[in-house]
């Protein structure tokens, strides 16, 4: 009976048709979401079903989104972030040049440095961060190099903290249904005015 791998985080999401092609995307990927089912419309209905994420309201987790307004050069990010079984909105909006640069990218850098100064101020030893754009993580984990004054005011920040604040990244599929995800983006797109 031949069985559908549908891999939702991974190297390369999709649907597989072979273990082997399955294992080569989820081995080693921090994580992998992937299940096996009996038909391609089940595997598609996984891959396409949003998981309503409740925050966890013991610890402490944070939804960041960036977004940008050509017109104006603006950008701003939005944060939700649930800390001891409360939620906290944030957002702010910037206009330093070299940075609007990244356009919505330099928002959600910001959303993710307010949601590590959270932390530290009110005494979150750890951060379940969910972002949508890879540089969150990959930029504080090495992975990409840091070029830009933005990106390495980020990752300087992240070092600064890291001895007192344990970040576990989690990437969402950006406008997919994510409810705290899509609060973050309607945030950070209000303070800039924009629909």
């Amino acid at each position: 009976m031949a069985k559908f791998y549908a891999v939702r985080q991974g190297r390369k999401p999709g649907i597989y048709t072979s273990w082997e092609d399955c294992r080569r995307e989820v081995t080693g990927y921090g994580g992998a979401e992937f299940k096996s089912f009996p038909n391609r419309a089940a595997a598609e209905e996984y891959m396409t079903a949003t998981e309503e994420k409740t925050p966890d309201p013991d610890g402490t987790c944070a939804y960041v989104d960036g977004s940008y307004n050509i017109k104006t050069k603006e950008y701003s990010y939005g944060a939700v972030i649930f800390h001891n079984g409360e939620t906290h909105c944030f957002s702010e909006k910037f206009d330093d040049e070299e940075n609007a640069a990244m356009r919505n990218v330099a928002g959600e850098i910001n959303g993710a440095m307010c949601a590590m100064r959270f932390c530290v101020e009110n005494g979150a030893d750890s951060l379940d961060l969910y972002y949508d754009y890879a540089g969150i993580e990959k930029w504080c984990t090495g992975e990409w190099k840091t070029n830009k004054s933005g990106t390495i005011a980020y990752k300087a920040y992240f070092d600064s903290v890291s001895d007192v604040l344990s970040v576990r990244f989690h990437k969402v599929k950006g406008h997919s249904g994510d409810k705290y995800n899509d609060m973050a983006d309607r945030l950070a797109k209000d303070i800039l005015g924009i629909a």
